[in-house]
């Protein structure tokens, strides 16, 4: 019990400190180092949705990045105005029960999660019989089945052309008030009898099934989770660029996201906190490397995709000699699971 009570006291004050830093910052720095931090809370929303259902439960996902386009769109189209629509939909016209349709931006997030996990309990209900590498590559499919339809929908979708103009409602505090809530739901999930079972079924699935787990309930009601929160982190996504298209989220955006669950420890929730922060950071950071160096005595040309490659070589790393996250302590995975 006080082991607990610490607990929730250093999470009020770490709550504290963030709100705190939030508005200094938005009293203080530039737009660009605004659109980093707004970028990080973005992140920690995704982490923890791939690690509910990579790290928590144990299943091999590659589907996030679908589950981010389908909420971009969905808030893109929702939140956008009728002016703007026939602006971008200057090919073809907009389906008709779309056209009119201008909502706030709450709704339009909440519509985007609740289409997201509606599609995840689709595509899960069929694929989460499968396990590891097979799992994997039929969700990484999925993902691609959906970039490519969005490609090819010029009525729903603008197609390749995207979407330009959607307000930008996302700030600190719509990015960072989703991660906070995504932190709550997240702890209060794994704490209580459901989570429990996932970390069951990551464990072994033939000895939870014997205590009476119901695997593809439970695989599904995970998985279904973790597409709401990713539809949700791609509405705010897309509402903070302002501009979206089927290309940006590709295989490398599920990578990213690996990264920072990997990076962070799986099953891991103030890991996966802080590496969302730490990778977000660190990809403006070394931006330096895509770009030429003027050392004075000689200049180096840039290499484009460097960083990626640098970050790659860190996941290699972190994957050989730390598996399970640089930020996890040396005292055992059942005993971070019970920290957090």
């Amino acid at each position: 019990m006080r082991e607990k009570r610490r607990t929730d006291l250093a999470a009020l004050a770490a709550l504290v400190c963030t709100v705190v830093a939030l508005f200094l910052a938005n009293r203080y720095l530039d737009d660009y180092k605004i659109r980093i931090i707004n970028l990080s809370g973005i992140y920690v929303t995704l982490g923890l949705s791939m690690n509910l259902i990579n790290g928590f439960t144990g299943l091999f996902s590659l589907g996030h990045a679908g589950f981010m386009a389908v909420g971009a769109y969905t808030v893109g189209l929702l939140t956008m105005p009728v002016s703007m629509k026939e602006m971008n939909f200057f090919f073809t016209p907009i389906v008709p029960w779309l056209a009119n349709v201008e909502m706030g931006f709450l709704p339009a997030l909440l519509i985007a999660g609740l289409i997201s996990a509606l599609l995840g309990i689709l595509i899960g209900a069929p694929v989460l019989r499968l396990r590891d590498d097979y799992l994997a590559i039929a969700t990484l499919g999925f993902a691609e089945i959906i970039r490519v339809v969005f490609t090819n929908t010029q009525s729903l979708t603008n197609g390749a052309l995207g979407l330009k103009g959607i307000p930008n409602y996302t700030n600190t505090w719509w990015s960072w008030g989703v991660a906070f809530v995504t932190i709550a739901f997240t702890s209060f999930l794994i704490r209580g009898s459901y989570g429990k079972a996932f970390m069951a079924i990551r464990e072994d699935e033939v000895a939870a099934e014997a205590m009476g787990i119901n695997l593809f309930k439970h695989k599904v009601m995970s998985f279904a989770f973790a597409s709401f929160f990713a539809g949700v982190a791609g509405g705010l996504l897309g509402s903070l660029l302002g501009t979206i298209d089927p290309n940006m989220f590709r295989i490398t955006l599920t990578f990213n996201i690996l990264l920072i669950v990997v990076l962070g420890g799986l099953g891991r929730i103030t890991g996966t906190v802080v590496a969302a922060v730490v990778v977000t950071v660190m990809m403006e950071a070394l931006r330096f490397l895509d770009e030429s160096i003027n050392l004075g005595f000689i200049e180096l040309k840039g290499i484009p995709g460097m960083r990626m490659v640098i970050f790659s070589i860190i996941l290699i790393l972190v994957v050989i000699l730390r598996r399970e996250g640089l930020l996890t302590r040396l005292k055992g995975r059942e005993a971070s699971y019970a920290e957090n």
